[in-house]
């Protein structure tokens, strides 16, 4: 399935939301000014008088330009803003799965960022494949393609596929992120060259020490669950970390049985649990 061509304001969306405010400024500016100071200092005896007037004429077209760009910023900030949710609410490898094959792509994209990457979301990928990221990083571009299988292999055709892209987009590596795993023969083709297969497991792995290195910064932790009368928890300095998340774990009781337990200190947000003795 083939994406369609992205337009002048999909390019502005695809941009940091603070560049999309910039241009449309800029964007305003240009037009409402510049074209008609341009024409009174270039246009001679004849245009020069038009050039005078050209700003009022052009007033209506700037304010829309203008305002066009600033929506796309807005798209810009509510796609960022979504970015970190699906990364930041991703727990297993089912969290993964349950998730739209563009949501699937933005988890990624956002994924890489985290690593410190530029991303780019080019638009040439789709549904069934393609380059659905390009990424870059201490000067070296790289291509990346998403696959939201679960139950299916990436086989060594679809590796060839995306090695062959390499020199045409003047890349320097290719990463295929895949839900599943990788045949044999993939690998093998792989081995060698600079390209990343990347597994669900090592994608969720990538993706909790992430969370885990955020877990200091109080904008990107949950907000605190008061735990029921029922269950009280008590932090332990030997608490294990949580199996699901890798957060900090609290030592809890069964409000039924009173046998304790160690449960995950995100809860409600993260459900991990392991067996405590007494």
């Amino acid at each position: 399935m083939r994406r369609r061509r992205k337009s002048g304001l999909d390019e502005v969306a695809s941009w940091p939301w603070q560049m999309g405010i910039l241009a449309g400024i800029v964007a305003f500016l240009l037009i409402r000014y510049g074209i008609g100071a341009w024409l009174s200092t270039t246009g001679g005896p004849l245009l020069g008088p038009v050039g005078q007037q050209i700003g009022g004429i052009t007033a209506p077209f700037a304010w829309i330009v203008m305002l066009a760009c600033w929506l796309a910023a807005a798209v810009s900030w509510g796609n960022a803003r979504k970015r970190r949710s699906l990364h930041d609410t991703r727990s297993d490898l089912d969290s993964l799965a349950d998730i739209s094959w563009r949501e699937f792509e933005m988890l990624v994209g956002e994924s890489f960022r985290r690593q410190g990457y530029e991303v780019l979301e080019t638009g040439l990928g789709g549904k069934d494949g393609g380059i659905d990221l390009v990424v870059s990083k201490g000067g070296r571009r790289q291509l990346v393609q998403c696959k939201q299988w679960k139950r299916r292999q990436v086989g060594v055709a679809t590796v060839r596929e995306m090695w062959g892209l390499v020199d045409h987009h003047v890349a320097d590596a290719v990463h295929i992120v895949s839900l599943g795993d990788f045949t044999a023969d993939a690998a093998r083709f792989a081995a060698g060259k600079p390209i990343h297969l990347i597994t669900g497991r090592e994608l969720l792995d990538r993706i909790r020490a992430a969370q885990t290195a955020a877990g200091a910064a109080p904008a990107a932790e949950p907000r605190a669950v008061p735990a029921p009368a029922s269950q009280p928890s008590t932090p332990a300095e030997d608490a294990p970390f949580c199996p699901a998340c890798a957060g900090a774990m609290r030592r809890r009781h069964n409000g039924r049985t009173r046998e304790p337990f160690w449960g995950c200190a995100r809860y409600p947000h993260c459900k991990g649990t392991m067996p405590a003795s007494f």
